[in-house]
């Protein structure tokens, strides 16, 4: 038995053991790994430096470089989003639904566990102790498999979360890791239906398309991030200078990121100048349309495959719009169905725009950034689901549960 089949028949065994465990052993269990990782952090982040140094001679970008680092900063984060989401309620075990019969039936619809989600992910470490305790929390066993370029960081933190489960009432195997990260296992993780329950991936759009074309297992799609803006006539020229600096440069390699800018061509003509220069000032490259071009020396022509690119940098394609709907047909033509937002002084059109733009989460006068599980109360999230089904939106503890009927009788027969 290969390592994908051995650790996913040890995440099942433990699945059936986590479902009959308290809030308490879980909240414990949690805190035990929170405390884990500071007294780890050391060692931590010195596997983490050999990621760094394997993907610098490697060639990786410095947005890649930047979702593998991990530093003290990063690693107390992760241990302060680990307590939050122990203060959070436990989803499992609530009624949903009560239905008594005339004939005496008792039905109730309870939520329960999933069983055994499987994570396949790239870069991004925090995403190892996100899903792991997000896991925990909700009762489920989990399988993970990350990228080779946070291989060492990985492993370090899987190290640590089983640690801190040795002192605990869960069992070590709730949380696998897969060490092996060539092509081979995550294709043989797509099929693994005898032990995978679902399986998420978080990661690139190339990632996301190639888990949810080949896996027989249940996916639940998460994370390309085209994120737009569209920039009204009526908007206000200081909020939307700071939206679009935050949007792009805050930290441009994550997914709710902004991409692309939409701007009305009244509002283009008095301030467009302006926040072209503010963006470039902080090193954004301008990728814009004709009109765009023209009037700003120093961008590139936009091409098509622009307008549907996450640059995950420090780029950003601008587009003039004749009026609000051409912004609409642009982003449901190009967006990801991740984050969009809209900046605006006019109430009918911050209406027709989130109610018209197919995406997750939609924004009226505020920052894309703000689509995370941390900003939305969630402690953490496991990824933000760009698909309508299940999950849709930052994935916290109601997103990694599913529901059973239990139903209690005295003897009834149907007639």
């Amino acid at each position: 038995m290969g390592e994908v089949q051995a650790k996913g028949k040890l995440a099942q065994d433990a699945s059936r053991q986590l479902w009959k465990l308290t809030t308490k052993d879980k909240n414990n269990a949690l805190a035990l790994i929170a405390d884990q990782l500071l007294s780890d952090q050391a060692a931590i982040i010195e596997q983490n430096k050999l990621d760094l140094v394997n993907g610098e001679k490697a060639g990786l970008s410095a947005s890649v470089l930047d979702r593998i680092m991990l530093n003290e900063k990063r690693i107390a984060d992760m241990a302060m989003a680990i307590r939050q989401l122990i203060e959070l309620q436990d989803p499992i075990g609530a009624t949903l639904e009560e239905i008594k019969k005339d004939n005496g039936l008792l039905i109730l619809k309870k939520t329960v566990p999933i069983g055994v989600m499987g994570m396949i992910y790239e870069a991004r470490p925090n995403v190892t102790i996100d899903a792991a305790t997000l896991s925990i929390k909700t009762g489920n066993a989990i399988i993970l498999r990350g990228s080779s370029s946070a291989a060492s960081s990985n492993m370090a933190l899987v190290r640590s979360i089983h640690e801190a489960l040795k002192k605990s009432a869960l069992p070590v195997d709730a949380v696998q890791l897969i060490e092996d990260t060539s092509r081979e296992t995550a294709k043989e993780l797509f099929h693994l239906t005898e032990y995978l329950d679902v399986l998420i991936p978080r990661g690139g759009k190339n990632l996301i398309d190639t888990v949810v074309k080949e896996a027989s297992v249940p996916v639940i799609e998460t994370g390309a991030g085209n994120c737009h803006l569209f920039i009204d006539e009526s908007a206000d020229k200081e909020m939307a200078l700071n939206i679009s600096l935050n949007g792009k440069t805050q930290r441009p390699s994550v997914c709710n990121a902004l991409e692309t800018i939409l701007i009305h061509k009244n509002w283009y003509e008095k301030f467009g100048q302006e926040l072209l220069q503010a963006l470039t000032a902080q090193g954004v490259e301008i990728y814009g349309d004709e009109t765009v071009t023209t009037d700003f020396a120093s961008s590139h022509a936009a091409t098509e495959e622009d307008w549907y690119t996450e640059y995950s940098a420090l780029k950003i394609s601008v587009k003039v719009v004749e009026d609000i709907n051409e912004a609409i047909t642009h982003i449901n033509k190009y967006g990801t169905r991740h984050s969009e937002a809209i900046l605006t002084e006019v109430t009918e059109n911050a209406e027709a725009f989130l109610l018209s733009v197919d995406a997750a989460a939609v924004y009226h006068n505020a920052s894309t950034r703000f689509t995370d599980g941390f900003e939305f109360g969630y402690g953490a999230e496991i990824g933000i689901s760009t698909q309508k089904l299940h999950a849709r939106g930052p994935m916290g503890l109601n997103a990694l549960i599913s529901s059973k009927y239990y139903i209690y009788g005295n003897g009834q027969i149907r007639k």
